[in-house]
């Protein structure tokens, strides 16, 4: 199910690696094929294929993964209606803190 991207770099979804026990259980929910799991611990593969549904994150036993679910795509595209230009929420790549 590749090359669903909503909007580049408007993801709210975030995975602590040294948290995860490597359970899978984010790999078997994911509608969209955002982690894997590999080296016995999942790893995002592409967040912006995430639709920020928040089933990842609710289905993680040791609470290594967060989501806003439904924030980043509306974020983005009220932003770039707001500054009349291409949805965005903002943020570069370099900040840490984005949405």
């Amino acid at each position: 199910m590749k090359e669903l991207v909503y909007l580049p770099d408007v993801v709210t979804l975030e995975l602590c690696e040294s948290t995860c026990n490597g359970c899978g259980m984010c790999v078997k929910v994911c509608p969209h094929e955002v982690f894997e799991l590999s080296g016995k611990k999942a790893h995002i593969i592409n967040r912006d294929y995430c639709m920020e549904c928040g089933a990842c994150a609710l289905n993680c036993q040791v609470k290594a993964i967060s989501v806003k679910s439904g924030v980043g795509c509306a974020a983005g595209i009220i932003s770039g209606i707001l500054s009349n230009s291409e949805p965005t929420c903002g943020c570069s790549q370099s900040n840490s803190t984005c949405c």
